[in-house]
């Protein structure tokens, strides 16, 4: 079996303000923001990264989530870094801490109320 050469390109969300969000978004990861009118793409920050695309909701949002991001940060940086997403407008949910010992992390909501998590991983010896 060959390894594979998939990685990911965008995450697409619909927004009830695709503009909102993907600014919020933007200060979240570091993307520049381009397009405009009804979408917004946030082209990757760097050659590992990823790029975001809002677009305008069609329809009523779902009351669940069959899915959420998961952002991974380096050990030691979780607090800081919700705390800083929090000051960009996100909520807090609840933290997983104890829990597993190769991952904590912190569940947010983001300001349209999509859930996300920053996630930290002790370093391997």
């Amino acid at each position: 079996m060959t390894s594979s050469k998939i990685s990911l390109g965008a995450i697409n969300m619909t927004a009830d303000n695709p503009q909102t969000q993907a600014t919020f978004w933007a200060a979240v990861t570091g993307n520049q923001i381009s397009g405009g009118g009804d979408s917004f793409y946030l082209a990757p920050a760097s050659a590992d990264g990823f790029g975001m695309f809002f677009q305008p909701a069609t329809g009523p949002r779902l009351q669940s989530q069959d899915a959420h991001m998961d952002l991974t940060v380096p050990w030691g940086t979780r607090e800081e870094e919700v705390q800083r997403v929090i000051e960009l407008g996100a909520t807090h949910k609840w933290d997983v801490l104890g829990e597993f010992e190769h991952v904590q992390w912190t569940t947010l909501a983001d300001p349209e109320g999509n859930l996300f998590c920053i996630a930290e991983h002790p370093p391997v010896h």
